[in-house]
């Protein structure tokens, strides 16, 4: 693991284009993978690749169901 793999919170709101309210809201919600070092968060570039990709398969499932139903 290099210094780039470990992202501050601007670093993980630039990455992922999000802003910074809501990735804090996210982060103490537990609702993207995050850890609290004292007083600040510390960000993942993988397990935020990995929580992205899940979340766009799963919005992508919800609406080929969601399609299926109308039928």
């Amino acid at each position: 693991m290099n210094e780039h793999d470990v992202l501050t919170a601007e670093e993980a709101t630039d990455y992922l284009r999000i802003a910074q309210a809501t990735l804090y809201r996210l982060a103490a919600k537990g609702e993207i993978p995050a850890v609290k070092v004292g007083r600040v968060w510390r960000f993942s570039r993988q397990l935020l690749d990995e929580w992205l990709e899940a979340q766009m398969q799963a919005n992508l499932e919800s609406r080929c169901q969601e399609g299926r139903g109308r039928h």
